[in-house]
């Protein structure tokens, strides 16, 4: 499960075509315009959030973010294949994949539909191999890892799945001052640590719990039954605390933006911290009801953000 500071965390949803899902090359050429095209196309379908806070970005930006998130959401899609693919076929995978782009890398140039636009991107603006390895290093340990039994755990997971995306983001927004990277890798474990509240249920669904299980043990909470009470009312207001420091460290970070990119950021920071609020709204239940800020709203933040750039 993946976030990207600024429109990427990689949403789950249906899956992928079967031409993508078998990381086969195209029997066409496939052409840098398409490449990122299909990665802007995975952006609007599955992360709306992300998607429309990336249209307060400069034009000339957008698509290297659509690029970061078309690779997160097809590894998320490999991980957590909808066709009961065994945990053995889906490793091997995501290994192709990560070898595909750490060829494509050193070569500076791919055929494959996704990772093409992921190469052009990576090359324009410099952006880490190591990065890289972190991110797939994440997505691999979803495959064999179920809970984590402290916060720290969680963290060197999260290092990997989210704050590294942040890390990718940066060169793309152009900081002002170095320090803003500490506040992008906030950002990125605050939009993921978010996405874990709200995606209780799928999770539990798909075998997983994203809290720490000390936590969950010092308030007394038994997650699996999946039942509102005060201990989990307790339990999710301090989970909502911790993600509030992060978010008012990451809006120390976006100052540190030039106002072309502070505006998206901004955008993206808005609409996820407000997921936070319709949970509490929802009396925090997380495993009925779906937190969602609807999209008139994440219509008038970005383009309250796109005109005052």
């Amino acid at each position: 499960m993946t976030d990207l500071m600024s429109p990427p965390v990689a949403t789950r949803g249906g899956a992928l075509p079967v031409l993508e899902r078998s990381l086969e090359r195209s029997p066409e050429p496939v052409t840098l315009d398409a490449s990122y095209k299909r990665c802007k196309q995975l952006n609007r379908e599955h992360g709306t959030s992300y998607y429309w806070a990336t249209l307060a970005l400069p034009r000339i930006k957008q698509p290297h973010v659509h690029a970061l998130y078309g690779l997160c959401r097809y590894a998320d899609e490999i991980v957590d294949a909808f066709d009961d693919s065994p945990v053995e076929e889906r490793s091997q995978r995501l290994d192709e994949l990560e070898q595909l782009l750490m060829t494509g890398l050193a070569r500076r140039r791919s055929d494959h539909l996704i990772l093409k636009a992921v190469v052009s991107t990576a090359g324009a603006f410099d952006l880490p191999d190591e990065a890289f390895r972190r991110f797939f290093s994440a997505m691999r340990t979803d495959l064999h890892v179920c809970s984590y039994a402290t916060y720290d755990d969680l963290l060197r997971y999260m290092d990997g799945s989210a704050a590294v995306i942040g890390e990718l983001m940066m060169p793309i927004l152009e900081p002002l001052h170095p320090d803003a990277r500490r506040g992008a890798r906030d950002l990125g474990v605050a939009f993921q640590l978010t996405n874990f509240l709200r995606d209780v249920g799928e999770d539990l669904d798909r075998g997983r719990v994203y809290f720490p299980a000390d936590e969950l043990d010092r308030f007394g909470v038994d997650i699996h039954s999946r039942i509102v009470t005060k201990k989990w009312r307790e339990f999710c207001q301090f989970q909502i605390n911790r993600m509030q420091v992060l978010y008012r460290s990451a809006d120390d970070a976006i100052e540190m933006l030039p106002p072309s990119s502070a505006g998206s950021i901004r955008t993206a920071r808005i609409i996820y911290s407000e997921i936070l609020d319709r949970i509490v709204a929802n009396d925090y239940d997380v495993f009925s009801k779906r937190a969602r800020v609807p999209m008139a709203r994440k219509l008038t933040v970005a383009l309250r953000e796109y005109v005052r750039r």
